[in-house]
């Protein structure tokens, strides 16, 4: 079974973070220029929250606010959920199928070393099952 270790090896550890006074117009701008789906919001060195292309839809656009004017901390979600590095593909699964969530920022120590999203965790998934479903045939064709 997978660990997180091995998906942000073969990913990266690239973590995108603003400001929590930075404008939500920036932050919307950062996602689509980097193609991801959520960055972190720290104040100084801590994470205090992330926010997501959902919590733009949901706290932005339909309660009718200014992307230009609101602040992300005014957005994000907080407290941040993390995993490790050693945690399992599955378990990471069930902690996103039961919280909601599609990123979880992966912490080793104190440091956030990495992210990963629901898209990460199931390519995973299916690669192991075209490795396994590879290797079952070939056992019966020997």
């Amino acid at each position: 079974m997978r660990k997180v270790s091995h998906i942000l090896e073969t990913k990266g550890s690239r973590v995108v973070s603003v400001p929590q006074e930075a404008p939500v117009l920036e932050v919307i701008r950062l996602m689509a220029e980097h193609h991801i789906g959520s960055v972190l919001v720290v104040r100084g060195p801590e994470v205090i929250g992330i926010a997501t292309e959902r919590d733009y839809a949901r706290k932005v656009i339909l309660q009718g606010r200014s992307s230009a004017d609101t602040p992300v901390s005014a957005i994000m979600s907080s407290p941040v959920v993390c995993v490790s590095p050693d945690d399992s593909v599955p378990a990471c699964m069930g902690i996103m199928t039961d919280r909601k969530i599609r990123h979880l920022p992966v912490k080793d120590g104190e440091q956030i070393v990495g992210m990963i999203s629901i898209g990460d965790l199931v390519r995973t998934v299916i690669e192991d099952q075209q490795l396994e479903i590879s290797q079952l045939q070939q056992y019966i064709t020997s």
